[in-house]
């Protein structure tokens, strides 16, 4: 659905002349991409505001939107390597996310059934909790996913940073 979004974004662009939009998408692309990480900043308690499931779900949002923006800034007007090695890295990462996406919801349904099945064989709801609390700390998929996930959001966020950096310093500034 992103390709598809992103190839009629940049049609309709071309369509109503106004490519120039498109070179400037980058930005507010990159901004709802770095305010997604505030999921991850609450998640690892360096802040302490909002709630893990709705900043989950923002995160979700704006790095899709984001993503969104900057394929349609990226387009196919690539002039230099290091914009398509970004743009490689960012495709990487979404898919990279979408399977983490996946894992959680898969994870969720797998201890939601654990949790059934325990209430079923008449267990105390505490046995419960501590049941699936081992359960969750067994089933490492999302673990194992993280450890893939972040090494590549790192090389997308050097490679992006190399690109921005290289357009402030290269920008025809007049």
């Amino acid at each position: 659905m992103l390709v598809g979004v992103t190839i009629l974004g940049d049609f309709i662009l071309h369509y109503f002349g106004l490519v120039w939009i498109g070179r400037y998408m980058g930005i507010p692309g990159t901004l709802l991409i770095v305010l997604s990480l505030l999921y991850s900043l609450r998640k690892r308690k360096m802040i302490h505001v909002g709630k893990p499931r709705i900043l989950l779900k923002v995160h979700e949002l704006f790095t899709w939107l984001g993503a969104l923006m900057i394929f349609i800034h990226s387009g196919v007007h690539f002039n230099a390597i290091l914009p398509w090695l970004a743009t490689i890295a960012m495709v990487v990462n979404v898919v990279s996310g979408l399977v983490g996406q996946y894992l959680l919801d898969r994870s969720r349904r797998h201890l939601a059934s654990l949790r059934a099945q325990y209430q079923l064989d008449g267990m105390e709801k505490n046995e419960v909790e501590m049941a699936l609390f081992w359960d969750s700390v067994t089933y490492d998929l999302m673990v194992k996913w993280r450890t893939v996930h972040f090494p590549i959001s790192y090389a997308f966020a050097i490679l992006a940073m190399s690109h921005i950096m290289s357009i402030l310093l290269l920008w025809e500034w007049k």
